[in-house]
């Protein structure tokens, strides 16, 4: 089950209509706009439900607080930049190299993170200071650390890894990086680099750390 429907499974008083489910939808999609055009501060309760074409007293009837629905955007945006470690990272059928794997995934996650830019950069703010938006984010990561350290021991037993490698700090340092990375390159601009050479140049770094081989060391 995603985060996102998590927290919709815990409300006692969740839509149960098509319609509900729909105007529920609505207010997401708007409150994801009033916060990537006005920040999460300056967004209004009146902004959102003007942007999904309710009143102000219709927000209540879904969500109890601005707080609430930017958690269930910022929930589902991580839902979307976590999807290439569950489709290609840890898919069970794919007959890809683990290089091939890892440049597939990270290309997704750029992509992901390139488009959601404006909205990811207002998640990182407030996650700085937010204790349920930051704790929801870190057991998200500490899943995700615990899921890509199996893939390395797998690949260690396997002879495709660095043996001498700590599973769980490489997961850690690789995962950190990546995400890091992310928000100074597509969010901040704070480096200037075509998008297929930052893809590249990250893929290299993972094959590095790893000493990742696509065949075992004879």
């Amino acid at each position: 089950m995603t985060a996102a429907a998590r927290i919709e499974s815990e409300k006692p008083n969740g839509p149960r209509s098509r319609k509900g489910a729909q105007t529920r939808a609505r207010l997401l999609d708007a409150a994801k706009e009033i916060f990537e055009e006005n920040g999460f501060l300056d967004a209004r309760i009146s902004d959102i439900a003007e942007r999904a074409g309710l009143s102000h007293g219709s927000f209540y009837h879904y969500f109890d607080s601005k707080e609430e629905v930017f958690r269930e955007v910022a929930a589902a945006v991580d839902d979307e930049l976590s999807e290439p470690l569950d489709t290609i990272i840890l898919a069970q059928s794919s007959t890809a190299t683990p290089r091939e794997r890892i440049r597939e995934a990270i290309r997704r996650h750029f992509e992901s993170y390139r488009d959601e830019a404006r909205i990811m950069g207002v998640i990182e703010q407030v996650s700085r200071y937010d204790e349920h938006v930051s704790a929801m984010r870190r057991a998200r990561h500490e899943e995700q650390r615990a899921q890509v350290a199996d893939s390395i021991r797998q690949l260690q037993r396997h002879g495709l890894a660095d043996p001498s490698l700590d599973p769980l700090v490489a997961a850690a340092a690789l995962g950190s990086m990546t995400w890091r990375f992310a928000e100074m390159w597509l969010v901040e601009g704070l480096l200037d680099c075509s998008f297929d050479e930052g893809i590249e140049q990250v893929t290299t770094l993972f094959v590095n750390a790893l000493r990742l081989q696509d065949k075992p060391d004879s």
